[in-house]
This record gives structure tokens, C-alpha cells and sequence, in this order.
């Protein structure tokens, strides 16, 4: 490319065009990068193989480059908002957060709102949200949630972070998967109309850089790359099993009048056993995960038979990537949820001995009810 063209950038991640090197970020086909610049539209190999067959290939992008970008926002007078995702927190926390947002204020954005049930109360979210913020060493400004489905809520969003910037640049942050880009994408349709201008979908890691929109005051909201957290149930997930644990649409949380000794899997991904206790559960996964009762004492063989088949996703191919299920035991003196983090949870009653198993490096968590 001569030295014009050097100075295109992929619309989809933001990755620096080039067409020598297939390995590399950026690359494109010398015809496919003519055909582009006719359009006025250039995208990346991999964002177009991304956007067309929802195909995700491996970048050469290291942590150290993630890190590397994130620590300049330490330097800059700035908003920092800060996106995750309210179905999958614990596993959507940029570790070591607190070191990168220096003495800037953080405005907290719980995403995907609108796929938990109204029962919900948004309130209690909302504190529980900000409790745990505060447990990261970040005390933010203000805790808002929304969906980036919704443009009125998008249009709260954007009056939000116009309240607190002050004239400032706002940074955007947050890990990979947690709907952070499409999130851009509607800012820039409410703006301009232009749709779909970030490549999004639910594979990890696929904005490679800074993405800037301006402010009409000159100032910037500046989107910048997922930092890739391993401890998502995303990683440890073939691709077309993934829509088993990133819901959609509104949960339907399902009830079961369990005794002690009996034992639900949530398809093969995890387990819930009720060692002591009795009463109602109710579980709230994406609605097309298949739940299966069982005796505790059969569990195990129940699921040695049947994993990949019966008890999917994963399917065959994807059994090889899970790790083993591991053995979490709690003791509940009061009415407790049960999270398996990016899969759901188990509403609890107290005086209640559990165990709950996950796919290893998958954090489980108890807290205070949601309901």
C-alpha cells in the first residue's frame, strides 16, 4: 500500500489495514481492501469473515497490548465509563481496575437489563451493583442500567454520561462479552444514523482499538478494546454452543419443589445438588438450557451416560474444550442465590446445605437475593 493508504483503519475493530501479512492484525486482500475503499467501507479479513459468517479467527493481540492502551487513560482528566454485564459480573470485573482509572470518576453501566424479568427489583440491582464496585476499590459517581437494545435507554445513557464528563474526554471500558460495542454501535445510530459501524457478536475480543466519536464540544468518547477475562463461561464454549449461555430475550425463571438428595444439572455445563433442606428453588438460565432432575446418589453416572447427548450443550466436539466440573459446598442460613457466573443461578432457601458444580476456572458465588 502506498503511504495514503497506510493510514486506513478497519471499521470493524479499528486494526491498522495491511495486505502483506494473513497472520497479523489488519490484514486484507489487496482486492478486497480496492473494494472497499470504492465503498467507503474497509473491513478487515477477519471482521468480514466476523460479520458475514460470524467466523472468528485468532489475533495476535497480548494482554500487554490490551494493558498497554487501558493505562493511558490513567493519564487523561476523564470519564471513565465503566460497562458490565449484570448476567455475568464476577466474570465481566476488569481486574485491577481501580489501577487504571487513577483519580478519574467511573461512571458504573450494568448492561443487558432487559433479559431479567420485571420482577427483578431494579433498585436492589442497582445497590448491588454499586456494593460490589466498592469490594473492587472503585466508588463510582452514579450506577446506571440499561440495554443496548433499547435507544431510549441508549438516549439516558448518552444524557448520563453528558451530566458527569464536564467538558472531559469519556473512556468506555469493560471486558470482552459483556455488550460493550454494540452498546457503541447504537451511540453512533442515535447520532448519525450509521448502524453496525463496530463488529460485534458473542465470540470474546473483537474490537482491536481505540474507536474515537467525537462530542460536539471537540472532546471524545473513546471506545477502547474488551480486556480478554479468562474466567468467562465464553472461553471454556465452542461457538455455536454459546447461545446457550448469552440470553437474548427476557429470562423465564423456572420453579422446582426439590428435597434433600436430589440433584438438577443445567445441561452439561452445571450442577446443582440439595445435600440438606427442602422447599422450592427457582432457576434463572438462558430459556432454551435444558434442566434435568435427578437423585443425587445417580448423579454422577447420570452424567458420565449422558453428557453431550442428553445433557448438552456441550455437544461432542465441544465436550473436549470444557474442563471437568468442580464441587463448590455452601451452607445457607438464609434465602440465597447460587451463581454460576455467565450461566445463571439458583434462588435458594435458607437452612439449606448445597453444592454447585462448574466448569474449573468458572466462579461460583453466593448472594443476596435478587428477588
Amino acid at each position: 500500500m502506498d503511504q495514503a493508504e497506510d493510514e486506513v483503519y478497519c471499521i470493524g475493530c479499528g486494526a491498522k489495514i495491511q495486505t502483506t501479512d494473513k497472520n497479523q492484525l489488519g490484514y486484507t486482500p489487496q482486492s478486497a481492501l480496492d473494494k472497499g475503499l470504492e465503498k467507503g467501507e474497509v473491513y478487515c479479513q477477519r471482521c468480514f469473515r466476523l460479520r458475514h459468517y460470524n467466523d472468528i479467527a485468532p489475533v495476535s493481540l497480548t494482554d500487554d497490548d490490551f494493558l498497554r492502551l487501558l493505562s493511558q487513560i490513567r493519564d487523561d482528566d476523564a470519564l471513565i465509563v465503566y460497562v458490565v454485564d449484570m448476567f455475568d459480573f464476577n466474570g465481566s470485573m476488569i481486574p485491577g481496575i481501580h489501577r487504571f482509572v487513577g483519580d478519574n470518576p467511573v461512571l458504573l453501566v450494568g448492561n443487558k437489563e432487559d433479559i431479567f424479568p420485571k420482577s427483578l427489583k431494579r433498585n436492589k440491582m442497582k445497590e448491588w451493583l454499586k456494593q460490589q464496585a466498592n469490594l473492587q476499590g472503585i466508588r463510582p459517581l452514579d450506577v446506571l442500567l440499561t440495554s443496548a437494545k433499547n435507544l431510549d435507554e441508549i438516549e439516558i445513557l448518552l444524557n448520563t454520561i453528558e451530566k458527569y464528563r464536564k467538558n472531559r474526554n469519556a473512556y468506555v471500558v469493560g471486558v470482552t462479552n459483556v455488550g460493550k460495542s454494540t452498546l457503541i454501535n447504537q451511540i453512533i445510530r442515535l447520532n448519525n444514523g450509521t448502524q453496525d459501524l463496530i463488529t460485534t457478536s458473542r465470540f470474546p475480543g473483537t474490537t482491536l482499538d481505540k474507536i474515537e466519536i467525537p462530542f460536539e464540544d471537540g472532546k471524545m468518547l473513546i471506545d477502547t478494546p474488551g480486556i480478554v477475562h479468562e474466567d468467562q463461561m465464553a472461553h471454556v464454549l465452542t461457538g455455536k454452543d454459546l447461545k446457550y449461555v448469552s440470553p437474548q430475550k427476557t429470562i423465564k425463571p423456572s420453579t422446582f419443589q426439590l428435597d434433600d438428595q436430589q440433584t438438577l444439572f443445567f445441561g452439561g455445563l452445571g450442577r446443582f445438588d440439595y445435600i440438606s433442606g427442602h422447599g422450592a428453588v427457582i432457576t434463572y438460565f438462558e430459556n432454551n438450557l435444558m434442566i434435568h432432575r435427578t437423585k443425587l446418589s445417580n448423579a454422577e453416572n447420570f452424567y458420565t451416560k449422558h453428557v453431550g447427548e442428553l445433557l448438552t450443550p456441550p455437544d461432542k466436539e465441544g465436550l473436549e474444550k470444557l474442563p471437568e466440573l468442580q464441587r463448590h459446598e455452601f451452607h445457607l442460613d438464609e434465602k440465597s442465590d447460587v451463581v454460576i457466573e455467565g450461566l445463571g443461578w439458583i434462588t435458594v432457601p435458607g437452612h439449606s446445605t448445597i453444592a454447585i458444580w462448574a466448569p474449573r476456572g468458572i466462579s461460583t458465588v453466593v448472594r443476596r437475593p435478587l428477588v
